[in-house]
């Protein structure tokens, strides 16, 4: 189901060949010592979310092309450069009747989502006059000017939009991080002010304990490096680390059998690693911090492999990397606690940027208070000349 996965990892930017039968090197693997897993139904296989607002639409626009033997023959013969250059998109004009009904309906719909979108939003804000046709314009995964009929152009509009977003996604989940370590900051900082001096102690005394208590962790391996691909080896797939061999391994940890290793396959191969610093029943240990760790170990993994950046890894690309010094000879790798996520300055800036936020809220709470009494008074003199009328009747 390469189609599927190229489409949701890159959204059509790496997208080569859809359903492609790529035979898979043959390998002669000892079954005895595989340790028994489920096998996988590729059909039960759910795409991963791809975080993007539109992804319901991608999704089904992707379902419903999948149906098109004529599209998928040309996706078979299709590069990289003709993806994204829009050349493929063109081929929409030749898909049948039946799947551009589909199609032109699943628009109608993201339309009639969007549009709803901006209505409840405007309603929240007690806007009128609302104009669809000008707000659609800031959605760029669709051709606004034509609600009703999917063409060509909004195949190209959702490639270009999708490529770009996910781009610029581990970016964002990077900032968000950030964020989110600061907040935990200006928290402990803000919880440390309503203490007295021994409490005060008690509490930094305890958070400098639990902190090298979580620094107190076995060696984490180079993600990609020989040595953390054969533990995984050795304790997940519970084969004897002197027969590691490259092909085999990439083999076993295709685990859809599309002749790749995708995002979530690479990730996955870092548990182990995680495992070694990150414990849920540890109260030191943070869950979103063992997140940005395994996103960065497949960022690492992916500069370090993927020669030609398509987000994907290839049995050649693969085999490259296992011949290179780094795999063999690999650099220590910081994790997380030996890192500063950011300075004094930022957090500074960022507890001002809080300050304003609260201060914004605080006098909107004002308002809408002194707009409850106002109409409270309103309520209760009408309740009187209701009450005087009644008395005069």
């Amino acid at each position: 189901m390469r189609w599927r996965t190229l489409l949701l990892q890159c959204c059509f930017l790496l997208v080569t060949c859809l359903l492609t039968a790529l035979e898979a090197v043959p390998i002669d693997i000892d079954k005895t010592k595989v340790k028994n897993n489920p096998p996988v139904d590729s059909a039960k296989i759910e795409p991963p979310d791809t975080g993007l607002y539109y992804d319901e639409y991608l999704k089904q626009v992707i379902d419903v092309l999948e149906t098109d033997n004529h599209f998928r023959e040309k996706l078979q013969k299709a590069d990289i450069e003709e993806i994204k250059s829009g050349r493929l998109s063109k081929e929409l004009d030749l898909v049948s009747h039946h799947v551009r009904t589909k199609l032109d309906e699943l628009k109608r719909q993201e339309v009639a989502r969007l549009r709803m979108l901006i209505k409840a939003k405007l309603d929240s804000l007690q806007d009128t006059g609302i104009d669809h046709h000008a707000l659609l314009k800031q959605f760029d995964h669709l051709n606004h000017l034509n609600p009703d009929k999917f063409e060509s152009t909004d195949l190209d509009m959702l490639i270009k939009a999708a490529t770009s977003d996910l781009e610029h996604y581990d970016k964002t989940r990077h900032e968000e991080f950030k964020k989110y370590e600061m907040m935990k900051e200006h928290e402990r900082r803000e919880y440390l002010k309503t203490l007295n001096e021994e409490k005060r102690k008690e509490e930094e005394s305890k958070f400098e304990e639990m902190k090298k208590k979580h620094e107190n962790h076995p060696k984490v391996n180079h993600p990609g490096s020989k040595d953390q691909l054969k533990e995984v080896w050795e304790e997940t797939d519970g084969l004897d680390p002197n027969d590691f061999d490259p092909k085999t391994f990439f083999k076993l940890h295709d685990v859809n059998n599309d002749g790749f290793l995708d995002e979530q396959e690479l990730e996955a191969l870092f548990t182990k690693e995680l495992e070694k610093v990150y414990d849920p029943k540890n109260e030191e240990d943070d869950m979103v911090e063992m997140e940005e760790e395994r996103l960065r170990m497949r960022e690492h993994v992916m500069n370090e492999v993927d020669a030609n950046k398509d987000r994907l890894v290839t049995l050649e690309e693969f085999l490259k990397a296992t011949e290179k010094k780094e795999f063999l000879e690999p650099d220590s790798w910081e994790t997380l606690d030996q890192q500063q996520f950011f300075t004094e300055e930022e957090l500074k800036e960022y507890e001002n940027l809080i300050s304003l936020q609260e201060n914004e809220l605080k006098k909107k709470a004002d308002e809408l208070q002194k707009q409850k009494e106002e109409l409270q008074r309103q309520h209760d003199q009408l309740e009187a000349q209701k009450l005087e009328y009644h008395q005069v009747v």
